[in-house]
Formats: structure tokens, C-alpha cells, sequence
């Protein structure tokens, strides 16, 4: 019992549950440890799961019909990760998920999440509450591609992610900012 209440302490850190709903919780989550290079999801493939990033670092990426590569998201330590237009819809992913570095994770189905918010009220708002904050990051970052500079991208995406740099490859992180990794390397040598 002791690893499945770390399972609620690491995820639900600010909420307090029964004993019974402590169980529930800790049964519906299954953890997996994932080697770099692991493929989580395909595009093409259906999501019907969700992952919490313990350690590591795991990306989400869009392949275009020329086979470039567009990075949509990295998660690290405390964050959440899927491709969530397939996972929410029921539909085929168009993203890939890809472990870059080695990783321990949480993994969750729709079906078994859609069962904790009948049964656990207070796991429903704690959901909404992190779709609502990922929202206002995702809106963000759009409106930072479409107003910012290539410098005030890269400075901002420094300030999430301080301490991806020395464990993502070059070229992702230009992709993720949009810009090719010679202008990434000239905006380093600028700063």
C-alpha cells in the first residue's frame, strides 16, 4: 500500500483522499518505466491513455506529408502528456510520442479516468483545472509564434524548461521554437 499512496502523493499532491478512494485511485494507475528512444504512440494509432512524467523527458511531435518534424510538446518531471486531440476525441492520433530520455511514468486510459471522476469528484476538478492551465499555456506559446522573435521564443522557452537543454537534442528544441538549429545556434552565440 505504501507505493500506491506515493502514487497519490506524487500526482494529487495538494488533495486528501479516503482510504477508500485511495485504492481506487492507486489501482486505475499503472507505472511504467521506458527506455530513450521508446515510442509511446504512433501517429495514426489510437490514444486511449494519458501519461504523468515522474523523470524523464517525453515529447509529442507532428510529422508533416514531407516527413518534417515539428515538435508540439515536451514534458518533464510533474507534467502530463498524450496526444490529447486523439485522446479526447476518440479519433486516430496525428501526433507521435516519443521518450527522450529515460523515464518513469504514470500511465492512465480515458476509460479509467472517466471512472475516477464519477467516483472521486475532487479527481474531476483536479483535471479541469490542469486542461484549464494547459490551455492558457498552449495559447500562449500560439500567440508567442505569431508575435515574438526568434530570440524571445528561445528566452521563453528557456524559462520553462530550464534544465532541458543539456538532455534534448539541438534540433528538437529548434523545432519546437520553429526555427532551424543554425538560427538556435546563432541565437545562443548572441546571448
Amino acid at each position: 500500500m505504501k507505493s500506491n499512496n506515493l502514487v497519490i502523493k506524487t500526482i494529487f499532491k495538494d488533495l486528501n483522499f479516503k482510504e477508500d478512494d485511495t485504492k481506487i485511485i492507486a489501482s486505475v494507475f499503472q507505472k511504467i518505466e521506458v527506455k530513450k528512444g521508446t515510442i509511446l504512440l504512433y501517429a495514426n494509432e489510437f490514444a486511449d491513455s494519458e501519461y504523468y512524467v515522474v523523470s524523464g523527458c517525453i515529447r509529442t511531435f507532428y510529422t508533416d506529408s514531407n516527413g518534417k518534424e515539428y515538435t508540439v510538446q515536451f514534458a518533464i518531471n510533474d507534467w502530463w502528456i498524450s496526444d490529447y486531440t486523439a485522446f479526447f476525441t476518440s479519433e486516430k492520433s496525428i501526433m507521435t510520442i516519443d521518450v527522450i530520455q529515460d523515464a518513469t511514468l504514470y500511465k492512465i486510459t480515458k476509460k479509467e479516468k472517466d471512472i475516477l471522476f464519477k467516483k472521486i469528484p475532487e479527481i474531476d476538478r483536479f483535471f479541469r483545472i490542469k486542461l484549464e492551465r494547459a490551455f492558457t499555456a498552449f495559447q500562449k506559446r500560439l500567440l508567442a509564434n505569431l508575435a515574438q522573435n526568434a530570440t524571445e521564443r528561445y528566452l521563453n522557452f528557456i524559462k520553462t524548461y530550464p534544465d532541458i537543454e543539456r538532455s534534448v537534442k539541438n534540433y528538437h528544441i529548434a523545432s519546437y521554437l520553429g526555427i532551424t538549429t543554425e538560427s538556435l545556434s546563432r541565437i545562443r552565440k548572441e546571448l
